[in-house]
């Protein structure tokens, strides 16, 4: 005879037993999703019980409210959502967004490793807790023979969702800003998600779908081609380096439909409708050459800074965000400062004046100079942290995206480039988004670029069009490194952008720059973060884009569903027919585009 307590104890140990079988992905996922909630005051205390905060799952997704119950008004820094600690081993590899654009960090949680050399903390000075890393957005989690784990934010309207990690513990946080709650009041927080998956690409499938659920994306039909002036003359450009280039495109590569004026053509940052001395005090007569010859004229604006010596500044004060003492706010003081024309003052996106103004100057570039492409950068400074907006119960991501709306007014249907712009905040409000460092003809910067190119490639024609930054192929550097930085650029199907004089080009290196256009329209599927194999469905068909990032020559080898002949892109040339595998040998920092005919 067997006992009932004897059938519970057996029931418990084997219940106990079960989750010695489950995966660390597995108990990371119920502790985080089983962990409490914690509201955080301006002070660093924890908030009273009066404060309550209420959590809903749907599926993957989750919701999050928090109601002051009492009879006085409490300031919030921020909400710890979830969290969970000594599960996943320290040395898990990770992959990490940044607040702003120039911020990516992958390496281990016990060693991480930023990606590019423009740190959210380091270089932008945005506040992160001791002993912790403070990562943004998106979160990606490999651990070693498991399935991978995504948490993210599918929603940023209002606040700014963000990760704190170390090398056993993980929270999941929203960033509240110290705005008061008032009593009876409630704040209904931004959508996160945590999915766990053996196909990293479907996981991202997914998040990418629920975003557009909360962001719609921008429509622009295909990813845009054109060349930028400033890779290749600066702040200096003159009128003359743009037609020069012009007449060179309508002879040779049309294809390139954008002229991109960028930067150089103002006298100061924030008087945009004006013109410096390089342009003859008159830019007009260049956009309207560009319309003339059968091209798109395109501009670079940065609508949300200002110098002291603008107009802007001198005559409307009251429209830039303010310092405690209620002047108008230094960046260099709360963050970097600028690299052109410093310090930089920023513009109030919480303005009702400072809207009328940006709507109105895009309208003039739009309908009066012509111009229907705009990169719009530095626009991380419209969510600029440590000062006080008009709107004094805004947070940073309002007031940048009460900009932003107010500049999509004015610029109607042109496309609109976001660059070294907040990320998140800036879900449905652009058409394109810089994915990467400003390119330069040097090996290390084609390297770590492109790196931050392919980590974000999962984005492009699903948030947006990613801008790659331009594809530079003139120069002193070797043949390897330019191929390699050409097929890095075609596998990552996003806009297409020439950087050079393109009066001084080879026929080889335009030949290449030829069979770049059009693009993909979608990112080359990589086997692993190796970048080395990646697979892409282009306009003429299925192709590989093969990359050695080594410093010494090797061998790739790719296998292959079914025989076929493969042809170098590039060149045309047959390399031969292939069955089970095509192996390439590339040279030291080489790459390679190859078509496969079946």
């Amino acid at each position: 005879m067997i006992r009932k307590p004897f059938l519970t104890s057996l029931l418990i140990g084997l219940l106990a037993g079960a989750d010695l079988y489950a995966t660390s992905a597995d108990q990371f996922q119920q502790a985080l999703k089983n962990s409490k909630g914690i509201v955080i005051l301006a002070n660093g205390a924890m908030a009273p019980a009066t404060v309550q905060l209420s959590r809903t799952w749907e599926g993957d997704f989750c919701t999050t409210r928090i109601v002051n119950t009492s009879s006085t008004p409490v300031r919030i820094r921020e909400v710890i959502l979830a969290q969970a600690g000594k599960i996943l081993a320290a040395n898990t590899p990770f992959y990490a967004e940044g607040f702003q654009m120039l911020t990516q960090t992958s390496g281990t949680l016990a060693k991480p490793q930023v990606l590019g050399n423009y740190t959210d903390e380091g270089h932008y000075k945005i506040p992160q807790p001791a002993g912790y890393l403070a990562v943004y957005n998106l979160l990606r989690l490999y651990p070693a023979g498991e399935p991978e784990l995504l948490a993210g934010f599918t929603s940023c309207r209002r606040f700014a969702g963000k990760f704190y990690l170390n090398a056993d513990t993980i929270k999941v946080v929203m960033d509240l800003e110290n705005l008061t709650l008032d009593p009876g009041a409630a704040f209904q927080l931004e959508e996160w998600t945590l999915l766990k998956g053996r196909d990293g690409n479907d996981l991202l499938e997914k998040f990418a779908t629920r975003i557009n659920h909360h962001h719609p994306r921008l429509g622009f039909k295909e990813p845009p081609t054109g060349w930028c002036s400033w890779y290749c003359f600066g702040p200096r450009v003159t009128a003359q380096n743009i037609y020069d280039n012009l007449d060179y495109i309508k002879a040779n590569i049309p294809s390139l439909r954008y002229i991109q004026i960028d930067d150089g053509y103002q006298p100061h940052m924030g008087d945009w409708l004006s013109t410096g001395q390089s342009f003859g005090g008159n830019i007009q007569p260049v956009l309207n050459s560009i319309k003339s010859k059968g091209f798109e004229p395109a501009i670079w604006v940065a609508p949300f800074i200002c110098d002291s010596n603008s107009t802007i500044y001198k005559e409307h004060p009251d429209w830039l965000v303010k310092d405690a003492g209620g002047k108008p706010l230094r960046s260099d003081l709360v963050t970097f400062g600028g690299w052109r024309l410093k310090p930089w003052y920023v513009l109030d996106g919480t303005h009702p004046a400072v809207q009328k103004h940006l709507e109105a100057l895009f309208r003039t570039m739009r309908d009066q100079w012509g111009c229907t492409y705009f990169k719009l950068d530095a626009n991380f400074w419209g969510a600029i942290h440590g000062g006080y907006f008009y709107d004094r119960q805004a947070t940073r991501v309002e007031a940048y995206r009460r900009g932003m709306e107010a500049i999509l007014k004015g610029t109607g249907d042109a496309f609109i480039l976001g660059c070294n712009h907040p990320l998140w905040p800036s879900l449905g409000l652009i058409h394109g988004s810089r994915s990467s460092m400003d390119i330069k003809r040097q090996w290390s910067v084609f390297e770590r670029s492109g790196r931050e190119n392919l980590y974000r490639a999962w984005q492009n024609g699903r948030l947006w069009w990613n801008d790659p930054d331009c594809l530079l192929l003139t120069g002193k550097m070797p043949d390897n490194e330019f191929r390699f930085h050409a097929a890095l650029i075609y596998g990552t199907g996003g806009m297409l952008l020439s950087g050079d004089d393109l009066t001084t080009i080879s026929p080889k290196r335009l030949n290449i720059l030829r069979k770049t256009v059009p693009p993909a329209a979608h990112a080359a599927a990589f086997e692993n973060t190796k970048f080395e194999i990646g697979r892409l469905s282009a306009p003429n068909g299925k192709c590989l884009v093969l990359l050695n990032w080594d410093s010494t020559a090797k061998s790739i080898s790719v296998q292959l569903d079914r025989p076929c002949e493969i042809v170098d892109h590039w060149t045309g040339k047959s390399l031969g027919k292939f069955s089970g595998k095509y192996t390439a040998m590339l040279g030291a920092h080489d790459g390679s585009v190859v078509e496969i005919k079946e």
